[in-house]
């Protein structure tokens, strides 16, 4: 089998139909194979989604899913994939209840709260993981550093919220869990650009477990299928991830060493700006002025002259000749929080696309290299 990018993961008892399955065509590479002679699948109406299941999942025949094999169709098109070996896999697939639960968003209206967002994340247990995470791994921070020009705090920061530092990589079956929101997800007002999502992903797991010789129903991971230390979708892997430990493969669920390089070289693909600021503390005018800086995207696109003349204060200091985003942060029912983001603020959303994420991620950075610094 010819090898991509990196050696391929080790993986247990990879069954003959599997390994026939994930094998890659001659002479192919990372980028779309040429098509055999295609081989159509007859499409069914889907079979109704199972109403209840419990935490392993339940049961249900995929391949009756017109969906499902419109996308087996595909895969075998345009990634030459076997279909009757796709057929086989997906009647193994299992459909997640649970996953339909968590993947709902709250109730829209819900007033949110920074504070108690925060007081989950910045808290002593945390900070001392954190702080044993940096000093084990202090030379490989530096490198990325070094290399992408992403520091050391934040790169920790991401770790400690997304998975504790590989304490909670999460133990819902990839291919399950994205079979079920690409074909079965709940009814919501995006649910369509959702489920294209979901699926794209789906792909990008067939294509990752191809290429790297393994069994996909090993791969673990968040009920919305994000895998290893960093939390990566298949997608992000195949893109972003980096081999930093140099042992020739790409490994985020064993190496904490490639989750460091591939945090830092996903935030330089996502516009981070070496040795510039992330964010700074904001005050407004009771008059209101500044709303129309709200709401203008995940980018600093808002001048330092701008925030002043539309009544946001900054500290001293502030750099004049950057770019902002006025960010704000409901606090329950307390006053809600306004800061100025810089380029390097909106890198972190496109981790998360999240205000709150980005600013416990900045906040627990720094609070582990406040007190290890002591």
């Amino acid at each position: 089998m010819k090898r991509f990018l990196t050696r391929p993961v080790a993986c247990t008892s990879l069954l003959i139909l599997l390994a026939a399955l994930f094998a890659a065509p001659a002479g192919a590479t990372n980028k779309r194979t040429e098509p055999p002679a295609k081989k159509r699948v007859k499409a069914v109406k889907p079979a109704a989604a199972a109403s209840a299941a419990d935490e392993n999942g339940e049961y249900t025949d995929f391949t009756q899913w017109r969906a499902v094999n419109e996308f087996i169709d595909e895969m075998h098109t345009q990634h030459g994939f076997d279909v009757d070996e796709l057929r086989a896999l997906f009647k193994r697939v299992q459909f997640r209840e649970q996953v339909i639960k968590l993947i709902i968003p709250p109730p829209a209206g819900k007033v949110k709260n920074w504070t108690a967002y925060r007081d989950r994340f910045i808290e002593p247990r945390r900070i001392q993981a954190g702080i044993a995470f940096w000093n084990q791994h202090e030379q490989a921070l530096a490198r990325a550093s070094t290399e992408f020009g992403v520091p050391a705090d934040v790169i920790v920061g991401i770790l400690g919220i997304e998975t504790m530092y590989g304490q909670n990589t999460g133990k819902f079956s990839v291919l399950d869990a994205l079979t079920t929101l690409a074909f079965a997800y709940p009814d919501t007002t995006n649910r369509d650009a959702r489920m294209r999502y979901f699926r794209g992903e789906l792909q990008q797991t067939l294509l990752y477990a191809r290429e790297n010789q393994l069994d996909p129903f090993a791969l673990k991971g968040s009920f919305a299928g994000a895998i290893g230390w960093p939390q990566f979708m298949p997608g992000s892997i195949r893109r972003f991830a980096v081999d930093f430990d140099g042992d020739g493969r790409i490994d985020l669920r064993n190496s904490p060493v490639d989750a460091i390089g591939s945090i830092a070289s996903f935030l330089a693909q996502h516009g981070w700006v070496s040795d510039q600021p992330v964010v700074f503390p904001a005050t407004v005018s009771a008059d209101g002025s500044w709303s129309s800086l709200l709401g203008l995207g995940l980018k600093a696109t808002v001048s330092h002259e701008q925030l002043l003349q539309s009544g946001v204060s900054l500290p001293e200091g502030v750099p004049a000749s950057l770019s902002y985003g006025l960010v704000d942060l409901q606090d329950g029912e307390r006053p809600t929080r306004y800061w100025a983001g810089t380029n390097n603020f909106f890198a972190i959303t496109q981790y998360n696309r999240s205000y709150y994420y980005a600013m416990a991620v900045f906040e627990l950075g720094q609070a582990i290299h406040r007190q290890r610094a002591r």
